[in-house]
């Protein structure tokens, strides 16, 4: 099974200092046909105006992943963590049993991120943050996990879900594959460029529903970059 979710179909709302675009229900955004995908339970495509972000505000429960596409998100927290993430790069907040944090854009351009949200395997635990850079030349024409629930992953950032992140940068004519099992959700969008994955031909900042396939075979129609969740 997929299922196409064209950018143009997707929840949205302006704000002002951020235009944002919900594929699942968020905020005043609901479609009960769209609440979730397996564990997966938010993606969202955020615009961050400069000099502006999120006010501080606590989650719980829940594994935050922020993949930043331009420009950086700079974060802070109750547990005294610091730091900047910038495009291409990968932050992980495991909300655990509870935490605040703040995610402001101080740079002088939009910051653009998807922000991901995955339930985790066990309620409560102590929250943590964690950062790293991803060059988007070590994942050229591969797809590499950026964060991961299975040690199996040493090199990617650890979320206590299971549960994967990945990310690939596609030459035009370029192809990557991935396989699965048959009982897993996959989510997929292009951040930029266009695709075709399994016959299906998806642009930038479509999204993608999978389940019920074992491959994924994905070409680039134009020079791409997508991020792809594998979860239960």
């Amino acid at each position: 099974m997929i299922e196409l979710r064209p950018f143009a179909r997707l929840g949205s709302a302006d704000h002002g200092w951020l235009r944002t675009w919900h594929h699942f229900s968020f905020a005043q955004y609901h479609d009960p046909d769209r609440m979730s995908h397996g564990t997966l339970r938010v993606w969202n495509d955020d615009e961050i105006a400069p000099d502006t972000g999120f006010p501080p505000h606590p989650h719980a429960n829940m594994e935050i992943v922020t993949y930043v596409r331009a420009g950086a998100i700079s974060h802070q927290d109750s547990l005294g963590n610091k730091g900047r993430t910038e495009a291409g790069d990968v932050q992980v907040m495991s909300a655990g049993s509870g935490i605040r944090h703040s995610e402001y854009n101080l740079e002088k351009v939009t910051t653009t991120i998807f922000q991901i949200w995955i339930e985790p395997t066990e309620r409560g635990g102590e929250p943590s943050w964690g950062t790293r850079p991803f060059p988007k030349d070590n994942r050229s024409g591969r797809l590499v996990t950026l964060a991961s629930g299975f040690d199996s992953d040493t090199e990617a950032l650890r979320i206590r879900a299971d549960a994967r992140v990945l990310a690939t940068t596609l030459v035009a004519g370029e192809s990557a594959s991935y396989e699965a099992d048959r009982s897993r959700h996959l989510y997929l969008v292009p951040a930029t460029g266009q695709i075709e994955v399994n016959g299906v031909v998806v642009n930038a900042r479509d999204g993608l529903a999978i389940h019920d396939e074992a491959v994924l075979r994905i070409t680039a129609r134009q020079d791409s970059e997508l991020v792809l969740v594998d979860a239960p």
